[in-house]
């Protein structure tokens, strides 16, 4: 059974390095819940019992706010920021800067991805009016969305999965992320205002879609839910999971904002990967006693309870397997919240190297593509990898400050 498992395993991480396996149209959810199947069947375990490998509470604080994001989203209040901004009389680098600031600060209490998903087009609209090139604006939206991501506890999956697993203080992280992530933001600018050298400007074709229009109740109703958020998770001990959802059931209490709206901008895929990736790391740790596996890896020279390990390994397996799934193979093995903390941080840091490295890096890329907008692995990594260097040393120097 242990090699049939270590087989299993194998090919489902090896998944999420490729994004497929060969020859069958299968993405990264459909593959983590094939091998979810193939571990329940060779564990000869019914589904209920499947179910405890599964972090319910980490769920439904993912599924809540999926749907605060949509409020945001279907309020049109992403559309009233970028607008406002476009009013600005600001130089480019000035209005790189604004954009890098705002797209940081929405992501650090939104899931960066939709913070990403809705600011793409509009950014574009915004620099083609301009006549700006949209391709470092661009670039800055997606690594400061990472960055300003790692900020907060909340501004990503893997980030809201390791706070409610490891129940680490969202005052506590804040203050350990806080330093890094504002200097990380200013060397985004700063390397993107390098690599541009001062080729600002192209002549675009105006685009045409779909805005929604800002409605400034719904965008209030979302303000006021995020305030109360930030507000009960940095100063109560009420459970997060049961906060987040009275949130999210109180912007379904609408008029106007109809449930299916909501519900249909939920990440479906997202949320079967982790159920998925939860039921084959938990089998595979069951089988192969979790207790074992510190040992194997001892015999190696390699301490999973040593802060350098974890920033080392969290950096390469966030670039080879994106942040989410690198997460979720390394959080078994965290032991406390400080390392939890590292954990959540490289991670997250570590996305801005390479496009694969990040939802968020994909969204903008596969979004600015169907506008008429190309970003290719070389623009991105010009500009991805200084910043990812500089910010990871940041990163280690701050936390050799700190301890």
């Amino acid at each position: 059974m242990e090699i049939v498992a270590l087989i299993i395993f194998f090919f489902v991480y090896l998944g999420m390095i490729l994004g497929c396996w060969p020859g069958l149209a299968l993405d990264r959810a459909g593959i983590a819940f094939l091998g979810a199947i193939a571990f329940i069947e060779l564990q000869n375990i019914s589904i209920s019992q499947a179910v405890n490998y599964v972090d319910l509470s980490a769920l439904a604080i993912l599924f809540s706010f999926m749907i605060i994001s949509a409020q945001f989203y279907f309020s049109g209040f992403y559309t009233y920021v970028v607008e406002c901004m476009g009013k600005w009389v600001l130089t480019p680098p000035q209005l790189l800067l604004a954009v890098i600031l705002i797209s940081a600060l929405l992501s650090a209490v939104l899931i960066n991805d939709i913070v990403c998903l809705a600011l793409t087009p509009l950014i574009i609209k915004a620099c083609f009016r301009k006549g700006l090139n949209p391709v470092p604006f661009l670039i800055g939206l997606a690594c400061a969305s990472n960055i300003g991501s790692a900020l907060t506890l909340i501004g990503n999956p893997q980030n809201l999965l390791i706070g409610q697993v490891l129940h680490i203080p969202f005052a506590q992280y804040l203050k350990l992320s806080l330093i890094p992530c504002l200097l990380g933001l200013f060397v985004t600018w700063f390397v993107i205002k390098y690599q541009i050298k001062g080729n600002w400007f192209k002549k675009n074709q105006e685009i045409n879609f779909e805005i929604i229009p800002f409605n400034f109740w719904q965008s209030f109703k979302g303000i006021m839910v995020i305030i109360v958020i930030v507000l009960t998770f940095s100063f109560t001990d009420l459970p997060r999971e049961k906060i987040a959802l009275v949130v999210a059931g109180f912007l379904l209490l609408s008029r106007r904002m109809a449930s299916q709206t909501l519900f249909g901008f939920i990440d479906w895929q997202l949320l079967l990967l982790f159920i998925g990736l939860f039921i084959v790391n938990g089998s595979f740790l069951d089988i192969h006693d979790i207790n074992s596996l510190p040992k194997f890896l001892t015999h190696y020279h390699i301490d999973v309870h040593s802060s350098t390990w974890i920033f080392l390994i969290s950096v390469v397996l966030s670039n080879i397997v994106s942040n989410v799934p690198a997460v979720m193979l390394l959080l078994p093995l965290i032991d406390n919240s400080f390392n939890g903390s590292l954990l959540a941080l490289s991670s997250s840091l570590a996305g801005n190297m390479f496009i694969i490295g990040s939802l968020a890096n994909i969204i903008v890329i596969a979004q600015a593509s169907q506008l008429g907008v190309k970003i290719n692995w070389k623009n991105h990594m010009a500009v991805g990898l200084p910043i990812t260097v500089i910010t990871l040393i940041i990163l280690l120097a701050w936390f050799y400050l700190v301890t």
